[in-house]
């Protein structure tokens, strides 16, 4: 069975962002994004590069400002940073000169907490993500997946609401995506977050996702969600019959898109099965 959509946890209305170039010209990213997300759903963003799905992420985040539109979280208008949200980026932004529990810690002392319930917090995110017994290991002496759980459990440590992660797979091998894929849905079952993901390859976002967004060319917005009610764990070669369905109708999407052939400002009817943003 699949569940239900929980309720409605982060907002993106009319979200328009324009950015200036060094020789004055303005580029539109964004023109006009809608998207819901609902609590414990997990989200993937598709699209072209430069379509804006990185800014529309830090959007979200708060660290970024929209031109005009509005970000909602848990109903209320988003002021400065966004308190339910941490990020988890490709490139891990990992401190060299910090051991793995140092870079754990250092977000939590930021924001505070104290020194036991740091340890505390550390420890379990750590043992989470299955780094135990690499605590005082530094991040030159860890491999790309091993950094990229660290970041992941970095950012667990500040329990957020809503996990935020831009590419976190794409700088890393088949074989280290498909074991990070699984440490993903282990955290995801066991905290039942809302995970929202960038990536650029669609099984991925069919393997992982409850929804997919598919994103059109800058200036960026969303043309097609479409929802994946198969439940989890699946696999690429046994997948639900429909799914194939809903992979050729993204891949259309993403082709449309490079020909320029999607209508600016019109977005095409959604298919069956698909929630609206």
């Amino acid at each position: 069975m699949v569940a239900a959509p929980q309720k409605l946890l982060c907002e993106l209305r009319d979200i328009t962002k324009t950015f200036t170039l060094p020789s004055g010209k303005a580029i539109t990213v964004l023109d006009r994004v809608n998207l819901s997300v609902h609590a414990e759903e997990i989200v993937a963003l598709l699209g072209p590069s430069g379509c804006g799905k990185s800014t529309l992420m830090r959007i979200l985040a708060g660290l970024v400002r929209a031109d005009s539109g509005q970000v909602l979280y848990e109903g209320q208008p988003l002021q400065g940073l966004n308190p339910g949200v941490a990020i988890v980026f490709q490139s891990f932004a990992l401190y060299p000169w910090l051991t793995v529990h140092q870079n754990i810690e250092e977000v939590l002392a930021a924001r505070g907490v104290d020194p036991a319930a740091r340890r505390e917090a550390v420890e379990r995110v750590i043992y989470l993500v299955g780094l135990s017994g690499f605590d005082e290991a530094y991040p030159r002496e860890l491999s790309g997946g091993m950094k990229q759980r660290v970041a992941i459990a970095r950012a667990l440590a500040q329990a957020p609401r809503v996990l935020l992660m831009d590419e976190p797979f794409g700088a890393l091998d088949a074989q280290t995506r498909l074991s990070m894929h699984a440490l993903l849905l282990r955290v995801w079952e066991a905290h039942r977050i809302t995970v929202m993901f960038i990536t650029h390859d669609v099984d991925e976002a069919l393997l992982l996702s409850d929804i997919v967004h598919v994103m059109s060319p800058a200036p960026g917005r969303i043309v097609r969600s479409l929802a994946v009610p198969v439940a989890r764990p699946r696999s690429i070669d046994n997948l639900d019959p429909m799914v194939p369905a809903i992979r050729s109708e993204i891949l259309k999407l993403l082709r449309a898109g490079s020909l320029g052939e999607l209508e600016a400002g019109a977005a095409p009817p959604l298919a069956n099965g698909t929630r609206a943003s």
